[in-house]
């Protein structure tokens, strides 16, 4: 029904903005997938659009875009990272920061796990001592 609208020519209206053979190509990527029904298709490729729609206007109406007149990947970071609705996405849409920033945390992130390997060593350490006197003690 729906998949033979989309069969028309080029200049007429179309249901769905998306490429719908983009669309297979992506839903038969997986492994679990052999064959695609056009109606599945249709389906997916619309609930992508109204999906992105949402995204967007959430993120514009949310974020910095209404000063701006403009939608900004910060606003849709920050969608992904603020709202649990979109927080799926916060690995697909991190924050951008400065890889002079990164770089430091990581070197942070490097020395505070050295910090925390030489406590565990000093503890086992202290272990080892106060059972060392524990087996002397024992032993006198």
């Amino acid at each position: 029904m729906a998949a033979a609208r989309l069969s028309g020519g080029g200049g007429e209206n179309r249901l769905v903005s998306l490429p719908l053979s983009r669309i297979r190509v992506i839903m038969k990527s997986s492994p679990e997938v052999s064959s695609i029904n056009q109606d599945a298709l249709f389906l997916t490729a619309k609930a992508t659009e109204l999906f992105v729609q949402y995204l967007a206007t959430y993120s514009y109406k949310h974020g910095r875009g209404k000063e701006k007149r403009a939608l900004t990947y910060s606003d849709l970071s920050h969608t992904a990272e603020e709202s649990e609705t979109f927080q799926f996405l916060a690995d697909i849409l991190p924050k951008k920061i400065l890889a002079s920033k990164y770089l430091k945390m990581l070197e942070r992130e490097k020395r505070d796990g050295e910090m925390e390997e030489e406590e565990e060593d000093d503890d086992d350490d202290d272990d080892d001592q106060e059972e060392e006197s524990e087996e002397e003690d024992a032993e006198s």
